[in-house]
């Protein structure tokens, strides 16, 4: 027979088990959380504060074509492409407008995020994508009421929807590698914001919004080409005009120059921002 000391069983029960770790969770989706936040904040502050809000982002575009349709009305009996010259510079100025837009924006996500850059759950990149999602799709959904609006108006029947869409896309993918790198070179070098504006005051022209590439001369198309721009506009045009088949175009061309931009912005940015962030 075992005998135990009377203080054993207390002593026992005095004493807890083993607690088991608890686990933390892990950050599931923090960055999607993240840029979710920023684009919300933009949102309340850009759209919120101003009367009409997204109205406005109709309505700007609208009136430039609607410049355009009645300035070169007045000069020209027709259009370059079709009868109704509303369609065709609605056609060059959405894809022109829409990368401007985008990349403009991107360019300034440090600045307008810098407070917030300061967190540890806030990153540069996060701020990009944010200006960069946000203004993309306004600029999608702003494009899809104004043409649509026009195509109504003007009874045109005939839409192709793959090449609009991939003309779409490249402004986009050219927005970001352009607002990608113009945001590491604001950062490093204010005065780049005054050049970069200088450089931008042509592209208007130089951009095939309101004339083809065919109708230029030849050494005009030569320095022409190189515009990325030039290559979106025209592709653009042939979702809207079937008997149109630019055969400069080079989707290649305008991706390897978006995806270099964008390459060489997201190294740069990831070895410089903390630079940025301190000045």
């Amino acid at each position: 027979m075992s005998f135990s000391s009377p203080g054993t069983d207390e002593t026992a029960a005095a004493i807890p088990a083993a607690l088991t770790p608890v686990r933390s969770s892990p950050r599931r989706f923090a960055s999607a959380r993240t840029i979710l936040a920023l684009i919300l904040r933009e949102m309340s502050t850009r759209y919120g504060r101003t009367p009409g809000g997204y109205l406005w982002n109709v309505l700007e575009p609208l009136a430039a074509i609607l410049f355009l349709s009645v300035g070169f009305s007045l000069l020209l009996r027709n259009p370059s492409l079709g009868s109704s010259f509303l369609l065709f510079y609605a056609t060059g100025y959405v894809p022109f407008d829409l990368y401007m837009s985008c990349s403009r924006n991107c360019q300034a996500a440090i600045k307008y995020s810098r407070p917030l850059l300061r967190y540890p759950a806030v990153t540069w990149l996060d701020a990009v994508l944010a200006r960069f999602l946000l203004n993309g799709l306004t600029g999608l959904l702003t494009a899809t009421l104004l043409l649509g609006g026009i195509i109504i108006a003007i009874d045109h029947q005939i839409i192709e929807m793959m090449p609009i869409l991939r003309a779409m896309g490249m402004a986009l993918m050219l927005a970001l590698g352009v607002g990608t790198l113009n945001c590491l070179l604001l950062g490093l070098f204010p005065l780049w914001e005054i050049i970069w504006n200088i450089l931008n005051r042509p592209l208007f022209l130089a951009s095939g919004v309101f004339f083809l590439y065919e109708d230029l001369p030849q050494i005009a198309q030569d320095i022409l080409w190189f515009n990325p721009l030039m290559h979106i506009t025209a592709t653009m045009r042939t979702g809207f005009y079937p008997t149109y088949h630019p055969e400069f175009v080079s989707y290649l061309y305008v991706t390897l120059v978006s995806m270099s931009l964008l390459v060489l912005g997201l190294i740069l940015m990831g070895r410089f921002h903390r630079d940025i962030l301190n000045r």
